[in-house]
This record gives structure tokens, sequence and C-alpha cells, in this order.
């Protein structure tokens, strides 16, 4: 199984918009979150940033490109916008103000998941990520966040796996023990080195072919770890 699923943040106040997408995006493999106005949705950005931002423009409190706006200033995730606008303008505007893609209402379900793994991918490759990384047998999808050995799912906590990801995304460079406690467990652990050292040893010993022995985890004494597979 996968270690956890991509959180898709919805932001829409149509309570019919969420009993269309929840369903949809659960059987996609995704965690669908909701919030039902513009403040809300910051607010759950800020909390714990998803995987992905699904924005509708038309919005109660405040206009979603304003929320756009809001959001880029400290949210780097694919944001996809879900308007019944549909002229030309309102696209190009929303898209220079950051949005990775724009979806007309009404809209098919097939559509909004394809353009979602898409706009996925493509925040991977711009991050210098590949999408999926293999290393001998061992498999792992940073868009569908699955890890796999010889066909067979690999069992991984969440925390395993966004430190997993997290040193599959670093391309063969050194990632020091606070960068990874900041990008996994947030600033307060930034000094929890021996917490690190823990999750690493147990990562290990899933993914090595021998875990005593380590060649995709290095350690780079002192300094952090490296993703060698």
């Amino acid at each position: 199984m996968s270690a956890s699923r991509p959180r898709i943040l919805v932001i829409d106040d149509e309570p019919q918009i969420h009993r269309f997408l929840q369903p949809a995006l659960e059987a996609a493999g995704y965690e669908p979150v909701r919030a039902d106005t513009a403040a809300d949705g910051l607010k759950e950005i800020a909390r714990k940033a998803p995987d992905a931002v699904v924005l509708d423009l038309g919005l109660p409190d405040f206009d979603g490109k304003e929320a756009l706006t809001r959001a880029r200033a400290f949210y780097d995730g694919p944001i996809i916008v879900l308007s019944a606008r549909d002229k030309e303008t309102e696209k190009i505007d929303t898209l220079d103000m950051g949005a990775d893609d724009y979806v007309e209402k009404p809209f098919g379900v097939g559509e909004l998941l394809a353009r979602l793994r898409v706009a996925l991918r493509h925040r991977l490759k711009s991050t210098g990520a590949e999408p999926v990384v293999t290393a001998g047998d061992l498999t792992v999808d940073l868009v569908k966040r699955l890890v796999t050995r010889g066909g067979h799912a690999v069992r991984l906590s969440p925390k395993e796996y966004d430190l997993l990801a997290q040193l599959v995304s670093g391309g063969g460079k050194v990632i020091t023990h606070r960068q990874l406690l900041t990008a996994v467990w947030g600033p307060a652990h930034e000094a929890d080195v021996q917490y690190l050292r823990v999750f690493v040893a147990q990562l290990r010993q899933k993914v090595e072919p021998d875990p005593a022995a380590p060649t995709l985890i290095t350690t780079e004494p002192g300094v952090g770890y490296r993703w060698t597979g």
C-alpha cells in the first residue's frame, strides 16, 4: 500500500462540487480536503500544505483570484482553478497570477483528474525531481506516493514516506539534518538529529537490499544524508 495519499485541497462553496469530487478523488487514490471559503482554504494551506489545490474563483468571502495571489505568497504547489467564468481574459489573468491550469465549469471528473496528474508531474520536474525513481527492484512514484519492490508495495508510515521523498527528490545531493527535519517534521524539530537517525534506520530496514550496509541512503557524517540509488 502507499504510505499516504496525496492531499488535494478543494476550495469551493458549492456543496454539490464537494459531493461530486470527494468520491472521485478518493477512488483515484487522493485524500480530499474541503474548504468552503477562501479564508478557510488559505488557513488549511498554511496549516498543512496540500499536494495540490483545486480553487474556485466565485467564493463567498473574497474573489478566488485574490486567494490565488495570497496563496502564491507562501505555497508553491500546483493550483488548478475551477470557474464558470469562460472569458479568455479571466483564464489569462489567473494563469499569469500563478495558476497551473484553468478548468471551466461544468467539467468532467476525468478531465480534472488528468489535469491534476499533469500538474503534479510538472511541479516535480520543475524541482529537478523525476516523477518515478527506480533503484534495482525498488520503485518510488512521487506522483502517486507509492513505493514498491519487485512489484509489491512497501509499507511505509506517512513520515517515513515523506522522508524518503525528500531524499529521492534531492537528486543525489546531500540534504542536511536540519533541512530534512524542517521539511518532514517542521521548524520546531530542526535540532532533533537523533530523532532523524531513528527514522532513517527504520526506512533503511524497509528499502535497502542490506540495511546493515546501506547503498541507497548513505550518511554524510555530521552533515546529513544522500540518496545514491
